[in-house]
């Protein structure tokens, strides 16, 4: 029971980064293995630097992951490669964490924090109440049906048709201007 619990703990606390309406972005610099892999899965976006490794080592040790790496990984790289990944606990560099999806962004080790912050910084840029829409709108989408994700997001359109950022947005667009969003 003690692995149990120990798992448990464990997905309930990467849950929350997955499952955050504020953008998550893992910056991977090193090894990303087992428990390291599954944080860095449950991030909403995923850098690493050109000296990161990744892998789910965990049958080498005559376990399974704990944490979310059996449902993550195949919805991030596809159910073949991730079962290659998780049953040979063979690991990867970034440039073929990159090619598979695993990633988004490889960068030189001395830019990944600056790429990170960076990414963050351009994303925060935006409207904060159509981020966590996009956000909702992917999570609770990729469970549905198209049709269903469809309704979701014009749902979600209608919601900040109505809102102070979305006139901000276009009064910005059409003066050339940089927009100020408040997320009201």
């Amino acid at each position: 029971m003690q692995g149990e619990a120990r798992a448990t703990f464990g997905r309930r606390v990467f849950t929350k980064y997955e499952q955050s309406s504020k953008p998550v972005i893992a910056a991977v610099n090193g090894f990303a293995l087992g428990g390291g892999c599954e944080l860095a899965m449950a991030c909403h976006i995923r850098i690493a630097s050109e000296h990161a490794k990744f892998g789910q080592p965990e049958v080498k040790l005559g376990i399974t992951p704990g944490y979310g790496a059996t449902q993550r990984l195949p919805r991030l790289v596809g159910r073949g490669r991730a079962l290659q990944l998780l049953l040979t606990g063979e690991l990867i560099d970034a440039a073929e964490a990159l090619r598979i999806g695993l990633v988004n962004r490889v960068v030189p080790a001395g830019e990944l924090l600056a790429a990170a912050d960076a990414m963050m910084r351009q994303i925060l840029a935006n409207a904060p109440l159509a981020i966590a829409l996009c956000i909702e709108a992917v999570d609770r989408g990729s469970d549905a049906t198209l049709a269903d994700g469809l309704n979701l997001e014009a749902n979600h359109f209608a919601i900040l048709s109505g809102t102070q950022d979305m006139a901000e947005g276009m009064a910005a667009f059409l003066a050339k201007r940089a927009a100020t969003f408040t997320g009201r």
